[in-house]
């Protein structure tokens, strides 16, 4: 792996950003991060994820003061980005049960998973950044938003122009220490 590729670039450049410019996102480029996301792969194809973009300021406030409270509060960073989105899954698709019945894995989160890492990843290269959020008030901003009981909040993200400067190197684990070929615990060769 001597070569960096324009992926790996982009991978590497990306960060869970906490302070962002009051500059408002434009809605192209809101909906090219959706469009990224509506594309990833699903459990079975169903495609459980829906988006609610919240972009005006009063709204996203209001949003805030009820998601952000309390034990919450140390994610009320995020009410100064420009766009907060939220994403529910549709809980009610038979694959999303039965998968959970016989794995015991709860595919809809993984498929929430991989298309907010679709948003994270072409905001990245929009120039926009953004930060992944799981601690919130999940009632209340369900209650807020109106969402119906079969959908669940699983995680917001932050969007906004932040300061673009020269990050050190993520400190990340060598590929010897968490990749074996052939079996369990073997060396990566």
């Amino acid at each position: 792996m001597n070569s960096i590729t324009p992926f790996q670039r982009l991978v590497r450049g990306r960060r869970s950003i906490r302070k962002y410019f009051k500059r408002p996102v434009e809605r192209e480029k809101i909906l090219t991060c959706l469009e990224a996301a509506r594309l990833a792969p699903s459990a079975d194809n169903v495609e459980p994820w829906r988006f609610i973009v919240l972009d005006d300021p009063k709204v996203k406030e209001a949003f805030a003061s009820e998601a952000f409270a309390g034990i919450y509060s140390p994610t009320r960073f995020a009410a100064k980005a420009p766009v907060l989105i939220v994403i529910p899954a549709r809980l009610d698709i038979i694959a999303n049960r039965i998968g959970k019945q016989i794995q015991g894995t709860q595919y809809y989160l993984i498929d929430i998973g991989i298309a907010g890492e679709h948003i994270v990843l072409q905001a990245q290269e929009l120039g926009l950044g953004t930060c992944w959020i799981g601690w919130f008030n999940a009632k209340r901003a369900r209650k807020f938003l109106r969402i119906p009981s079969k959908y669940k909040v699983v995680a917001l993200i932050a969007m906004g122009y932040y300061e673009g400067r020269t990050l050190k190197e993520k400190r990340r684990r060598a590929l010897d220490d968490i990749v074996w070929f052939n079996g369990f615990g073997g060396k990566y060769q």
